[in-house]
């Protein structure tokens, strides 16, 4: 029978439910199961879409367009298990599915009630991800901390599939707090009240993985164990490591994956873990060292540009580089006194990410001039590709005017506009391009020679592009036109002549990178920046 694992959170929020799911699913690949992740979000919202940053982080997109919890980011890079839609599930998308069947009289005339009809919804859902015949394990990671009122109908559904399944084919696994206050006391408390919320809504676990500074000795495990009717062996110290791609190695190390299979009466061949291995001591120790600025307007907050931070670390795996991230707010590059060069002093590589909104466009700008002017391998990302054009415009084309669109009402010289000004938009389901869409690669490009072929499939999120109308005068200007989509109608990548290395993309490659396997524009754009500091 199909197995079930469920990752659920106590004590407070924010506690790494993401990363230890997403190590519990590297653990299990590792030994040959095919896995499937889930993540639930209590929040309304039909999706993470229209949330802000500084609300949710970044948002992560499939290829199926969905616009998902930054959590699926974690599980792209730790496993191989495919992502879409339909493996991130909202309070919003339950709610809207059970009113949307009332409305259609689905229920025949019944009263419409959280028991059972919302559970049902969301057992569907989660069942949905997991009938493939070839899927082994479905971990399902419910967003939130047990106690808070929006994840009640959530830890009802998990309840009543445990029970459904039964205690061998279903586990649960609580990520809990066992933090140390003042001469360094460990307190248990905490996790003990959280255990017992849990339990309340009849859920035992079967692991605890007790996230604290330090390694746990086996006295606090020992005795956390007798206070929760959790087997010693199942409470797992989980540990602030160097590196998140080190925690499959710490868990494995308290052998939690041959307790969870012996739990879930399943035996497999030893858990082949080469590879992350070879991660971590790349990670660990480096043969080199490279600093790459990144320049954007949400610098303040890291989850912000999650999959950007973590795609570059990943280049520097590839190129056995460790990789220092120099986060500079744009804005700061707008002021009058600002000095550029300070400011890149000892930069190997600039990175302009992407983003929506007018704020620190400016200071993005000079970012941009100051690489192509200066020969530091530059690599802009959707915003940040169009930030390379309007820079190109306004300081090779002379058209000082130049600009976005989106930023600017009035300019002249609109070199970047709404897609719907560029194509029957129609074709590409809206006003915004989502999901993942393919491009062809000029040949003799920084483009061509990274990927190694000519076509690719990359996602996409945005509504704006390079404006056709212009793209003639750019190219006489010397501007590559590196990618295209098929039909040539959209500029998928512009490069600079001449220059060490510069790539503007209008696709997010950083969705499709992870350490065991670097994104080849990340790997590249390492490799450049590595090349200029022993130029240096």
């Amino acid at each position: 029978m199909k197995k079930l694992v469920f990752v659920t959170g106590g004590v407070c929020s924010s506690l790494g439910k993401g990363i230890a799911a997403s190590s519990i699913g590297a653990l299990m690949e590792a030994r040959g199961f095919t896995v499937r992740m889930v993540k639930i979000d209590p929040y309304l919202n039909v999706d993470a879409g229209t949330m802000s940053p500084y609300q949710h982080g970044e948002v992560y997109v499939t290829d199926d367009g969905a616009e998902t919890d930054l959590d699926l980011g974690n599980y792209g890079r730790f496993t191989s298990a495919p992502l879409s839609r339909a493996n991130s599930i909202t309070t919003g998308q339950v709610y809207k599915a059970v009113i949307e069947k009332e409305r259609a009289g689905d229920f025949l005339g019944k009263t419409v009630q959280v028991i059972p009809h919302i559970t049902d919804e969301i057992k569907r859902r989660i069942l949905v991800v997991a009938e493939s015949p070839d899927v082994d394990i479905t971990i399902v990671e419910i967003g939130g901390t047990v106690g808070d009122m929006e994840s009640i109908p959530f830890l009802e559904a998990a309840r009543q599939l445990i029970h459904e399944f039964g205690r061998q084919n279903a586990i649960s696994v609580h990520v809990t707090l066992v933090p140390s206050v003042s001469g360094g006391e460990i307190k248990t408390k905490p996790t003990q009240h959280a255990v017992k919320e849990l339990q309340e809504v009849g859920i035992q676990p079967d692991v605890l993985i007790l996230r604290s500074k330090q390694p746990l000795e086996e006295g606090i495990r020992r005795k956390i164990s007798s206070f929760t009717n959790v087997e010693f062996e199942g409470v797992i110290s989980g540990y602030d490591a160097p590196t998140i791609y080190e925690v499959p190695l710490i868990f494995f190390q308290q052998k939690l994956d041959s307790f969870i299979l012996k739990k879930m009466n399943v035996e497999s061949r030893h858990a082949e873990l080469g590879i992350w291995k070879q991660v971590v001591n790349t990670v660990k120790n480096p043969a080199h060292q490279v600093r790459i600025g990144i320049v954007g307007k949400y610098m303040e907050l890291h989850d912000a540009y999650k999959s950007v931070w973590e795609a570059l670390y990943h280049g520097g795996i590839a190129n056995d580089a460790g990789v220092e991230l120099v986060k500079i707010d744009s804005g700061l590059l707008e002021h009058a006194d600002a000095n550029l060069g300070e400011l890149f002093a000892g930069i190997d590589g600039i990175l302009v990410p992407g983003g929506f909104g007018e704020r620190g466009i400016e200071g993005m700008i000079k970012a941009a001039q100051y690489a192509r002017e200066h020969g530091i391998p530059y690599f802009g990302i959707c915003l940040g590709m169009q930030i390379m054009v309007i820079e190109y415009a306004r300081n090779v084309l002379g058209r000082k005017d130049a600009h976005s669109s989106e930023f600017s009402k009035t300019t002249s010289y609109p070199v970047v506009a709404l897609l719907e000004e560029q194509i029957d938009v129609k074709a590409y389901g809206g006003t915004m391009r989502l999901g993942a869409s393919e491009s062809v690669i000029k040949a003799g490009t920084f483009m061509h020679k990274a990927y190694g072929k000519d076509r690719i499939l990359e996602r996409h999120r945005h509504r704006y592009e390079v404006a056709n109308e212009k793209r003639a005068e750019l190219q006489e200007k010397g501007l590559i036109i590196a990618a295209t989509t098929p039909d040539g109608s959209l500029v998928e990548a512009c490069e600079w002549p001449g220059h060490l290395w510069s790539v503007g993309v209008q696709y997010h490659p950083e969705f499709k990178s992870r350490p065991t396997k670097a994104h080849p524009l990340f790997k590249a754009f390492i490799a450049a920046s590595l090349e200029r500091h022993a130029k240096a």
